[in-house]
């Protein structure tokens, strides 16, 4: 994101004296442009100016030349001699441009460089080196590591190189002492990445007074009004056959020459300081100035070497099989939908790629150390094609940050002028009076805005002055305005805004956030209001988990060919049933899960990991079942709205998305501490969590074990059971297969289940509860054990008991299952505790015998027995 340097922002705009970046981050912020993080220097002194008095150069055993030197530091830091006289200190230094009479940086013991590396006098070579002279990537100034820097080719005017003193502080004079903001900058703010859009907006918040530097520099850019082909210095052509969304790529491409540039210019210090602290290199004085004028202004500009150019230059679409190698050295596939900047070499017009236009230039046709003839482009391009082109050939440029957010289409010529008079001024280059200018902008919509509008959308109660005001002070340009209803000519710099509701954004923006009254706004209450029932559910199921002792958790819907291996789903059966994502975030899930403990899995495979060995969590989502026979999706136009036919072929051809939810147990479920029990997770903490889903739904859900060659792979084949409501499958519940625990690296015995909820809530009646009154009778309490064959389930004998009872039944609760020697071979025993309670009398001894007796012909016919 940009960063601000109070310095350079003064250029534009009147900023009080004393102003600190934290104000400055705080006045920024009043109107939208957020605070990143204000940065602060990682470089300390003492860092001083140093002379070389002498060089000696000195062959090492190594095949190294290092040079022992003497540096002046000036008298508070040089060193002192036996008889107290200063002294010159001796440096050793291996860098091959040293050099007696030079002016160097030098870093003193006690200074820190970034990096957290301190200097102190360390013997080296056979000498005590008392200091370090400092290159610019030591410095955290850029990556040059080919020598130290040398101050009288830093960029410094001979005077200033003369006016430097030995022992001179050298952190403010290159800033090192200076902290820069760095701040936020929502993508539809474009000129924001700009000195001019930051002070503009620096005036809006504060109210200073604020130069427009493009005012001065159009006034001053030729304008050459006969644009035919061939005038100019160089034809230009622009030819786009193939336009992304009917939008021409290049709508103005202008051309500026400059001659007699002398090679090698070296770039002034300001510049350099203020390239650096923005976090670019500092290159060569062409490209410098360049970016400089991208930075200023905001108008991302290209500089060629015009002897290497053969026109006409050609903006056209890139041909099918076409690469280029970028400056950056890697090679690239262009796509048809790449636009690029050509040349036309022998004639054959727009046949060599210089580069995709916007984003970066290739290798030919660059400045050199040779280069005396300078071509400047200034363009402004689409911003869809800049935004393509840079993520299909992941190049983030600076260029195409510009372009992809949009640029002002009206300052091509200004920007030019100013990368001319710096080339002018510091390479001694002469300028062109013929640019060729190709303007197929178009002229702005105007915008109809009622006055009225800021009140009703943002809840202000402005006149129409003040709200003209602001308008014309971010730059639109207004008329009418006499019935409240203005037409508004937004900015050229200003491409975001395009809608009356923008307009009313912007005011509210300048007039202040802060002063927007908070107001409850009243909501018309028809029909239906609150949760719908499914909603309720839904919080009632995660409500009841959490009372359970489990955790939420939220996991990506993203699986893989992994996740199918390790819960040994064949893949080739679930791929095709399943929504493949096009651009996946990790290509080795590239799938949206079927089923949610997959991805829970992850998550508790994760805490695990962690050191985490207790875990119960649960989630709710959504599944995802693709249908192989739905109609493809249409391809809908973007900015208009969809018709209801249309909406209908984009719910048909989506996949269906059942709410789903999960939960696994693994670790201790139960741990009182040294004296109490211990119990490891098991299928029945599972059966627990669906068994309380149930009775918070109000829902009878029963379970079905299949036989053991049934059992999906994932489940253990004797701890598994399907959820049922009714005759419908709602879900499974289980023990996890120990070949799943073993693949994923989870405890055996790891305890799950997964419901489907869009399908229970389906069988709910969601009628009202009716509330039976209490009984304040008497209850009656028995254990009752039956012995009875081990096929038959505790929940056919749970029924058989309901039915004998019949209505005296308060509750009954199994407490008790055993097997062994005592009821035989094939047989178990059950035990229930079972509460009586009628609600109209006491219930006497022979209504609890008759009762009893009830409930031993029924259970019987099952074949079980009462034990005494």
């Amino acid at each position: 994101m940009p960063m601000v340097d109070i310095d350079w922002l003064r250029d534009h705009v009147d900023v009080p004296e004393g102003l600190t970046y934290e104000q400055l981050a705080k006045d920024l912020v009043r109107v939208g442009l957020e605070e990143e993080e204000i940065h602060q220097s990682q470089v300390t002194g003492p860092i001083v100016v140093g002379y070389v008095v002498d060089a000696t150069p000195e062959p090492q055993k190594n095949g190294k030349v290092i040079n022992w030197c003497h540096v002046d530091v000036g008298d508070e830091y040089n060193d002192v001699d036996g008889d107290g006289n200063k002294v010159p200190r001796g440096i050793v230094c291996g860098a091959p441009n040293m050099r007696a009479g030079e002016k160097v940086v030098v870093t003193l013991p006690g200074a820190v460089l970034p990096g957290d590396f301190r200097i102190e006098p360390r013997k080296t070579y056979g000498h005590v080196s008392d200091g370090m002279c400092a290159s610019e990537r030591e410095l955290g100034l850029g990556d040059s590591h080919d020598g130290i820097i040398l101050l009288g080719d830093y960029g410094f005017t001979p005077e200033q190189v003369e006016a430097l003193k030995p022992g001179d502080d050298v952190m403010h004079l290159l800033h090192l002492d200076q902290p820069i903001l760095e701040i936020n900058v929502t993508p539809d703010r474009g000129y924001a990445f700009s000195y001019r859009g930051i002070a503009r907006e620096f005036h809006n918040s504060t109210g200073a007074e604020f130069t427009d530097p493009v005012t001065d520099l159009e006034s001053r850019a030729p304008h050459i009004e006969d644009q035919e082909a061939g005038k100019g210095d160089i034809e230009v052509i622009v030819q786009d056959d193939n336009p992304i969304r009917g939008v021409a790529g290049c709508d103005r491409y202008y051309a500026r020459a400059l001659h007699g540039y002398r090679p090698g210019s070296p770039t002034p210090n300001w510049m350099r300081r203020r390239l650096t602290r923005a976090g670019m290199r500092s290159l060569s004085l062409p490209v410098d100035v360049t970016n400089y004028v991208m930075m200023d202004i905001g108008q991302p500009m290209h500089a060629y070497d015009l002897d290497k150019i053969e026109g006409p230059i050609v903006v056209r679409r890139a041909r099918q099989g076409e690469t280029l190698v970028t400056l950056d050295g890697k090679e690239h596939d262009l796509d048809p939908e790449d636009l690029l900047i050509t040349d036309s070499p022998n004639g054959e017009q727009g046949s060599r790629i210089l580069g995709i236009a916007g984003v970066m230039g290739g290798q030919y046709g660059e400045v050199t150390d040779e280069t005396t003839n300078i071509l400047l482009e200034a363009a402004h391009f689409d911003q869809v094609s800049i935004a393509r082109s840079s993520r299909r050939h992941k190049i983030p440029s600076e260029a195409a940050r510009r372009f992809e957010r949009g640029v002002d289409d009206q300052i091509q010529p200004a920007a030019a002028q100013q990368a001319v008079d710096l080339l002018v001024e510091y390479g001694n280059a002469t300028a062109s009076d013929t640019p060729r200018d190709v303007d197929d902008t178009q002229r702005r919509k105007h915008i109809v805005f009622k006055a009225s509008e800021v009140e009703r959308v943002a809840g202000l109660e402005l006149d129409l002055n003040e709200i003209s005001a602001i308008l014309t002070d971010i730059g639109c340009a207004l008329g009418g305005g006499g019935n409240g209803e203005l037409t508004v000519v937004p900015p050229s710099w200003r491409p975001d805004l395009t809608e009356p509701c923008d307009l009313v954004e912007e005011v509210a923006r300048i007039y202040g956030y802060d002063r927007i009254p908070t107001r409850v706004p009243n909501a018309p209450v028809t029909g239906h209001v609150g949760l719908t029932a499914d909603q309720l559910h839904q919080r009632q199921v995660a409500d009841e988990l959490a009372q359970y002792g489990m955790v939420e958790t939220l996991s990506y819907p993203f699986v893989g060919p992994a996740d199918y291996k390790a819960f040994s789903i064949d893949a080739q059966q679930v791929e095709p049933v399943s929504v493949e994502i096009v651009n996946p975030l990790a290509a080795d899930r590239p799938f949206l899960r079927r089923e949610i403990l997959l991805t829970l899995a992850q998550t508790l495979l994760r805490n695990v990991h962690r050191g985490l060995e207790n875990v119960s969590v649960y989630e709710l989502g959504h599944v995802y079942l693709a249908d192989p026979d739905a109609p493809a999706i249409p391809a809908l136009p973007g900015g208009v709205l969809p018709s209801d036919e249309q909406l209908a072929a984009l719910d048909a051809g989506l996949p269906e998305q059942p709410l789903h939810v999960a939960g696994m147990f693994t670790g201790l479920v139960e741990d009182n501490g040294w004296l109490g029990d211990k119990r490891p997770a098991d299928w029945t903490d599972a059966v627990e969590a669906v068994r309380r889903i149930g009775a918070c739904l109000g829902a009878d859900l029963t379970l079905e074990q299949p036989d053991a060659q049934a059992v999906p792979a994932q489940w253990h084949p004797g701890r598994m059971a399907h959820v049922m409501a009714g005759e419908v499958p709602v879900g499974m519940v289980g023990e996890l297969h120990p070949h799943v625990d073993d693949a994923l690296g989870l405890p055996h015995h790891t305890a799950a289940f997964e419901l489907d909820l869009t399908t229970l809530f389906s069988t709910l009646s969601n009628k009202p509860v009716r509330a039976k009154p209490i009984s304040t009778f008497p209850l009656v309490r028995q254990d009752l054990a039956f012995t009875l064959p081990q096929d038959v389930t505790a929940a056919q004998l749970k029924a058989a008991i309901e039915e004998g009872a019949g209505d005296v039944l308060e509750s009954i609760e199994l407490f008790d299952v055993y097997t062994g020697d005592q009821v035989g071979e094939g047989m178990k025993s059950l035990a229930y505790a079972v509460t009586f309670r009628a609600p109209d009398r006491t219930l006497t001894a022979q209504d609890n015998e008759a009762t009893r007796a009830r409930i031993v012909e029924r259970t019987a016919l099952l074949g079980a027995q009462l034990r005494a």
